[in-house]
Order: structure tokens, then C-alpha cells, then sequence
């Protein structure tokens, strides 16, 4: 149980900071991007994506929205932060619980934009592979998490960092 929580960590650890946000149609992190754009990036066909608020310990909710193809299970997040807690302490924690495991683990800042990759050690790798980025604006986080079944298909951090940039600019 403790390595499928892995892949999230990071991710989690900010929720742990966040306030909610009010609704923006049906759910704000279905809006950042569409299956058309997630699938050039993934190489298959994406459903349409689905979400709503998720509940974190301290009470606030964060957006989330899938999708899930047979190769890549897709997860967008949406929150403020309260500017409470240190996220990036937490985050830290995180990818060292990562790389105890024996996870291979990248991490990538782009200014605004943080990507990871997380490669689970062999006896964990079906808990996926993981592409995360996320980015930062005003007080909003939003982040795309892209989890692999096979190493093959994992997403670069080179891939997936043009679908950041564009959360980015529809961000509010």
C-alpha cells in the first residue's frame, strides 16, 4: 500500500495546504486541458475526463479530474494555497520515501513548473510509472499526473511539460 501512495506524494503533500476553490462549471481542473491535447501527448485515444472535489484532512477540497486509457491512467488537480505549511519540505520528504524505495527519481524546475518522473525499483512496477508537473500561479496549483502501466510508455518530462505550460495559461 505504502508504494501506490508514492507516485502522488508530492502532489499530496501540497493539498495538505490548500484551501477550496469555487467551482468553475462543472469542475476547474476538467477545464485546463482537453482529451485532444491530452492525447498527443499520451499516443492514445483519451475519454472524456471526469472530476469533483476531494476532501483533504484540513478540510479543504481540491478538484480533481480523469481519465484512464489502457496504457496511462490521467489525473489533473486543481487548489490554492493557503500559504500555511511547507509544501516543499513536504515534497522533499516525499522523494526521499521515493528513493529509499529505490525508485529512480528526476525532478525538473521550469520557473513556475516543477516536473518529476518516478521509476519504481522492479519489484513495485505495478504501481505504474509516474510524469508529474505542476505549476504555480498567484495562489492556484494545478498539476497533470500521468501514470504509466509499462516502463515503454512512460511520458517524458519533455513531453509533458508543454501540457503544464498550457494549464498554466488557462489558469486564473
Amino acid at each position: 500500500m505504502r508504494a501506490r501512495i508514492v507516485p502522488s506524494l508530492i502532489a499530496l503533500a501540497l493539498a495538505a495546504t490548500l484551501i477550496p476553490i469555487p467551482a468553475v462549471g462543472a469542475d476547474a481542473s476538467c477545464g485546463l486541458l482537453t482529451s485532444k491535447e491530452l492525447e498527443a501527448v499520451v499516443g492514445t485515444k483519451v475519454p472524456e475526463l471526469s472530476g469533483g472535489k476531494v476532501p483533504t484532512k484540513s478540510g479543504a477540497s481540491v478538484q480533481m479530474c480523469t481519465a484512464h486509457t489502457a496504457r496511462v491512467d490521467i489525473l489533473l488537480r486543481v487548489a490554492k494555497s493557503t500559504g500555511k505549511g511547507n509544501a516543499g519540505a513536504a515534497a522533499a520528504q516525499g522523494l526521499k520515501m521515493a528513493k529509499d524505495m529505490g525508485a529512480q527519481v528526476d525532478v525538473k524546475t521550469f520557473g513556475p513548473i516543477t516536473c518529476s518522473t518516478m521509476i519504481p525499483p522492479k519489484n513495485l512496477e505495478q504501481y505504474g510509472f509516474n510524469t508529474t508537473c505542476s505549476v504555480v500561479k498567484g495562489s492556484e496549483v494545478a498539476a497533470i499526473e500521468l501514470t504509466a502501466k509499462a516502463k515503454k510508455d512512460l511520458v517524458s518530462i519533455e513531453k509533458l511539460r508543454p501540457l503544464a505550460e498550457t494549464m498554466a495559461s488557462r489558469m486564473h
